[in-house]
């Protein structure tokens, strides 16, 4: 990773810090590939049972693209046709845009704006800082308040995604409405925000990294259509997953006394 992108992993655990403090952690195009390359690693490494991201400093998780220095390639990107700029590196920021079934726990840091929300409209858990803020200035600009409000409808009121789009800064979120309203999971001092971020995550470690997976899918696909053909599809999850030692294993480690030992993850979720 580059200076700009911290990649550790600690045991089962990755951590993936957005490390332009002095930018707001603001996304660059060799960020956003960065992000990219590392979901990638994620997701093949059978070592790794959960990613946790985070912001460097005290300010800012992340206020969306950074466009001053933009090369002139990377503007052009921006301008591109509709099919060229969904596979731009734009797209391809968090564990769900590159299709990594891993859970994701988000720790933000400080102030959430723009583009930052791909990550939390993505992430399976949320935790917060309690001095963060969050709103979206992307009409206040001129531009569309569109990927983000939509991904962020999905999991918070209609009338919360219309005030963080709607207002463009104007007015901002702060962290004890963001828990109010389900935008975040928890609250915490800052001290204790990535400790906590990591008995989350081993927690969540200890299971079966397949059925984790397959969990994870089965619930992210199913808000893709309505209610029955998410079921429908869940239901194939689940048979596919019964064929899978770990269906089966959990059950007969408890009968006997003994920790699990979890099997290998299919190649079809990698």
């Amino acid at each position: 990773m580059s200076a700009s992108i911290r990649y550790e992993q600690r045991g089962r655990i990755a951590l993936l810090t957005l490390d332009r403090p002095e930018r707001h952690n603001a996304l660059t195009f060799p960020m956003m590939r960065e992000l990219a390359a590392a979901w990638d690693e994620i997701k093949r490494d059978d070592g790794i049972a959960c990613a946790i991201v985070t912001g460097a400093g005290e300010k800012a998780f992340c206020t969306g693209m950074d466009l001053s220095g933009i090369s002139a390639a990377d503007a052009e990107v921006l301008g591109a046709t509709d099919s060229a700029l969904r596979e731009s590196p734009v797209f391809k920021l968090t564990a769900l845009q590159n299709r990594c079934w891993k859970p994701v726990i988000t720790a933000v840091n400080g102030m959430v704006c723009g583009g930052g929300f791909h990550f939390l409209a993505d992430s399976d858990l949320i935790l917060s800082v309690d001095t963060a803020t969050f709103f979206d200035n992307h009409v206040a600009v001129g531009l569309v308040a569109g990927l983000e409000p939509v991904g962020l409808a999905r999991r918070i009121p209609l009338e919360q995604v219309f005030r963080l789009a709607l207002l463009g800064g104007s007015e901002r979120m702060d962290a004890p409405a963001a828990l109010a309203c389900g935008l975040v999971g928890e609250v915490l001092p800052r001290e204790r925000l990535l400790e906590r971020a990591f008995e989350l995550a081993e927690k969540i470690g200890r299971h079966s990294l397949t059925a984790l997976m397959r969990t994870k899918r089965a619930i992210w696909e199913s808000l893709d259509g309505g209610l029955q053909p998410g079921l429908e599809a869940t239901w194939r999850i689940i048979a596919e997953h019964q064929a899978h030692p770990d269906s089966r294993e959990g059950a007969k480690a408890f009968a006997e006394g003994r920790a699990p030992a979890w099997g290998a993850v299919p190649d079809s979720l990698k």
